[in-house]
């Protein structure tokens, strides 16, 4: 019978956090959230439910501690646990860790473009052209039609003093997303 009442508390709880989110009630989730933890400590939805309110509300270093004991209780779980721990390692300027965790989540899910482009993002920032080059690739194999990673695959060829590569993009960009490609072309004074 405990095993079942225990099971109804959890998604009680869980419930109430649901209702209160969609009701604008980050607060009030995020007890029912600290209620959960306190009763099951490793719990995968509480942990990134909690990390993500407090991300919200721009509390990101109560957030990464979260995020941290979310894939250190199940490292295995998401492919989405290791992007969202990067992303707020990235979002406080721990790249190295950052690069860490992209690489985590793309070694878990191959598939997964936003990880690609954060990685991407990331070994831009550490000045590792030519693997921000691979990681961006990748980004636009899996979303072609997103102008994000192309527009930073042509800063990239521009930092890497590759104007004809960044030309390519360019051209590329103006079939699909015309005012990326103008910008490119006004912020790198090329004309493909």
């Amino acid at each position: 019978m405990s095993g079942a009442v225990e099971r109804l508390d959890y998604w009680a709880l869980r419930a109430r956090a649901i209702v209160a989110l969609v009701f604008a009630r980050p607060r009030i989730a995020e007890r029912c959230f600290d209620a959960m933890l306190r009763r099951w400590p490793d719990d995968a939805y509480a942990l990134a439910s909690r990390a993500h309110v407090r991300a919200q509300a721009g509390r990101k270093e109560e957030a990464l501690a979260d995020a941290r004991a979310l894939v250190a209780a199940h490292p295995q779980r998401s492919a989405a646990d290791w992007f969202n721990l990067a992303y707020l390692l990235e979002a406080t300027d721990r790249i190295d860790e950052a690069e860490s965790a992209f690489r985590r989540a793309v070694d878990i899910d191959p598939k997964l473009d936003r990880a690609w482009y954060g990685l991407g993002l990331v070994l831009i920032r550490q000045r590792r052209f030519e693997e921000a080059v691979t990681a961006l690739k990748r980004n636009t194999e899996l979303q072609p039609m997103s102008p994000y990673a192309w527009y930073q695959l042509a800063r990239v060829h521009m930092d890497r003093q590759q104007p004809e590569e960044a030309r390519k993009v360019i051209r590329h960009l103006k079939k699909f997303e015309p005012k990326v490609a103008a910008q490119l072309e006004r912020e790198t004074g090329l004309v493909p």
